[in-house]
């Protein structure tokens, strides 16, 4: 991969890391008014696969979004603001946390129906082989997504008709507080996509190479109309599944478990490579390193001096027959 390419990814890596732990340190001030669900620890999925889409390319997410937004391009400005549900939100303030949203980089929406985005990705690969636009879609979901008919049914129907959507798992192991081995059986959630007659691959999702590679030809595939790929990405989010919490202990997730995951942590790894190849330096680190502060800065700053919905704007945009 080209030098600019490697470097983007560990920009984009270590931004949603930066945001998310300050969403993390904010939320305790309850100025931020909906739910949050961080994926702190699931980098390298989103900025390995967004890195080979072009602003025109489709992406769908779930409740937990943050990372495909910011890897997409979207504004964080209006990321933040519609967290804190100020009227400069992406969503203008209507959708928080779990409805991030940017038609100008071909985020069309995140939805927290659990699979329920997963036919409407279905659907907008549909219209770009009807329209022969050349756009490909990626569906973001995480495991327990895996268990509703959608996936089954998209994956079926995109297979058939030899869609250009790529459909990314973002395996942490847990719906919730149910691991996977309490709810599927089987060797693996990328089997599906091969008993659905396409390509079905589970890759290491904490290595952002790896991701990147397996991405990159699912990606060539869909443009070259051979149709749609199923790529599980083994991960796991260092936070609980909902709030500030780490959900770690008896009943939870087990310490020993957790601390293992820690210790593969993506973003170090990455940077590891890439000093031994001699690509990020002292001084690059550094320059990245206070790009992004200033990033997070503004657009918090931008966010809690945003002005919130009035009470009059409660009717715009509700339609009624």
């Amino acid at each position: 991969m080209e030098r600019d390419k490697l470097i983007e990814m560990y920009r984009t890596m270590k931004l949603i890391r930066r945001i998310e732990q300050r969403i993390n340190d904010e939320y305790k001030y309850d100025e931020i008014k909906t739910p949050i669900h961080l994926s702190i620890g699931q980098e390298a999925v989103a900025a390995g696969v967004c890195v080979h889409l072009r602003k025109d390319d489709y992406i769908f997410s779930t409740h937990r979004n943050h990372a495909q937004y910011i890897a997409k391009g979207g504004n964080i400005r209006k990321m933040i603001a519609e967290l804190y549900l100020r009227t400069t939100g992406c969503a203008r303030g209507r959708g928080g946390s779990m409805h991030l949203v940017d038609t100008d980089v071909g985020i069309l929406g995140s939805t927290a129906i659990v699979g329920g985005n997963i036919p409407l990705g279905t659907g907008t690969a549909l219209a770009s082989k009807l329209l022969n636009n050349d756009r490909v879609t990626v569906v973001f979901f995480g495991d327990g997504a895996a268990d509703e008919g959608t996936f089954h049914e998209s994956l079926n129907f995109a297979a058939v008709r030899k869609l250009p959507v790529v459909y990314v798992c973002e395996n942490n192991f847990y719906a919730i507080n149910s691991h996977q081995k309490a709810r599927q059986a089987g060797e693996g959630i990328y089997q599906w996509g091969r008993g659905y007659g396409m390509p079905g691959y589970r890759i290491d999702g904490n290595d952002v190479l790896e991701v990147s590679e397996y991405a990159r030809q699912a990606i060539e595939r869909c443009r070259k109309g051979e149709g749609p790929t199923l790529l599980e990405c083994i991960t796991y989010r260092w936070k609980g599944h909902i709030g500030t919490v780490d959900d770690v202990g008896d009943g939870y997730r087990p310490k020993e478990e957790y601390d293992y995951w820690l210790s593969k942590c993506s973003i170090k790894r990455f940077a590891e490579f890439l000093r031994i190849k001699e690509i990020l330096t002292d001084e690059l680190e550094k320059a990245i390193d206070e790009e992004i502060d200033t990033t997070v800065e503004d657009a918090f700053s931008f966010a809690k001096s945003s002005p919130k919905p009035s009470t009059v704007e409660l009717t715009e945009f509700v339609y009624v027959d």
